[in-house]
């Protein structure tokens, strides 16, 4: 196959391993029925006057699947962790003991479930556009390149056979994540 093709397949692929990538880091942070570190994943710390991660301050673990505990490194960030998680507004409660802090992670309302499993769609036809536009991109590239109409469709089925995979595997990953959050 053409060098020219190759790249844009390539390029094509690329693209879709990076929504589907954002997709994953997404799904992370949407709640399911236990209590896992990357629920803090969108906690940003004020650490000395810059916006920082709360992992790059603090150890953040479970020490059972209803609680998640917050040991920061330095002991004078108890109060300015425990303000960044009240202000990312998560519906966390954080329980400062002087040493840690402690969020009790309240089990869900089917109502909430629901709205979870909703957002969790959201995220997965998001991704589904992000792979749609990069074959849009790859097929408007191959029309571009100086070949015969036979290799253009041969690349053109390529990248659909691409886009078919990437939109089964969000579909699979919504799935997984749809069932997480529905469990009781």
């Amino acid at each position: 196959m053409n060098e020219e093709i190759e790249f844009i397949l390539d390029a094509a692929k690329e693209a879709m391993n990076n929504a589907l990538d954002h997709l994953d880091k997404e799904l992370r942070s949407i709640r399911a029925s236990k209590a896992t570190p990357a629920m803090l994943g969108t906690v940003m710390v004020d650490y000395y006057g810059s916006q920082t991660p709360l992992s790059q301050v603090a150890n953040v673990s479970t020490p059972d699947p209803r609680t998640l505990s917050i040991q920061p490194w330095e002991k004078n960030m108890l109060q300015t962790i425990e303000k960044a998680i009240m202000l990312a507004n998560l519906g966390f409660n954080p329980m400062n003991n002087g040493d840690v802090i402690m969020i009790n992670v309240p089990p869900l309302t089917e109502e909430r479930r629901i709205n979870l499993a909703k957002q969790a769609k959201a995220e997965a036809e998001h991704a589904k556009v992000g792979i749609r536009n990069a074959r849009k991109e790859a097929n408007n590239d191959i029309k571009k390149v100086d070949i015969s109409d036979d290799m253009k469709k041969i690349a053109e089925d390529e990248v659909q056979q691409l886009t078919d995979t990437f939109v089964k595997n969000i579909d699979n990953k919504f799935s997984i994540k749809e069932k997480e959050i529905m469990k009781v």
